[in-house]
């Protein structure tokens, strides 16, 4: 979220990497000087509340403009503390289908509605996730399949990505093929959301922008994506928080 320019008589001194107390909310000050505004975040890694500016003198506005948007940021740090919690007995959701998690081993495999091997006496949320990657995968490759062969799109490469920020990207080479990358976190959100994305980015192959001819490749194999694309941005943030290292 971005913002404009504020000013005030007596700017505090602040610097890059600093972190201040906003209202019970605790927010790092960055240096951007790529960006051209300063702007608000919560970094997808770390999970920490960010406002940006494009350079020291900046930060007193991005302080300000964060203090604006402190209800905004503290709405957006409580759904990503909403991931789900592992504990033996536990459950998690894979494409909206429950799995209860059993801790029986190191091996990680899915057998019914239960992920086995994921952990020795207690859960181990790095083998959840290895688990999760696989049912992803296999998920991707075949919603693609599907795809690509409504549009009549040529199949491209199929792999998993954890990205900050994007939940998907496509490449496509001078000789017509193609590889697409879907975030894995993806198989954590309702079937509907994460075909959404693997729908969006096969139309890439075929239209590699965002214009009228795009989104009417998306409709055509998803219908309106409006609700999928409203989950992302109100959900989205829960999932980045899910056996982060």
């Amino acid at each position: 979220m971005r913002g404009g320019r504020t000013r005030g008589l007596f700017a505090p001194k602040l610097a890059d990497g600093q972190r201040v107390d906003v209202e019970g909310l605790v927010l790092k000050l960055r240096v951007n000087p790529r960006s051209r505004r300063v702007s608000v975040r919560i970094d997808a890694r770390t999970g920490e509340a960010v406002a940006s500016a494009p350079s020291l003198r900046r930060l007193p506005d991005a302080l300000a403009f964060a203090r604006s948007r402190r209800d905004w940021l503290a709405g957006r740090l409580e759904r990503r503390a909403a991931a789900p919690s592992l504990a033996d007995g536990g459950a998690i959701h894979l494409f909206g289908t429950p799995y209860r998690l059993a801790p029986d081993g190191r091996r990680p495999r899915l057998e019914g509605g239960v992920i086995r091997g994921c952990g020795a006496g207690e859960v181990d949320a790095q083998l959840v996730a290895r688990c999760v990657r696989q049912q992803a995968l296999e998920v991707y490759r075949q919603r693609t399949d599907i795809h690509c062969a409504r549009l009549g799109a040529r199949r491209p490469k199929v792999s998993l990505s954890d990205p900050r920020s994007r939940w998907g990207s496509c490449t496509v080479a001078p000789d017509g093929s193609g590889s697409i990358r879907i975030s894995w976190r993806l198989a954590l959100a309702p079937f509907r959301v994460a075909d959404y994305v693997v729908a969006h980015e096969c139309a890439h192959l075929l239209e590699g922008n965002h214009g009228p001819r795009f989104w009417a490749l998306v409709a055509e194999l998803v219908g309106d994506p409006t609700p999928q694309r409203a989950w992302l941005r109100r959900e989205g943030p829960s999932l980045q928080g899910f056996a982060r290292r």
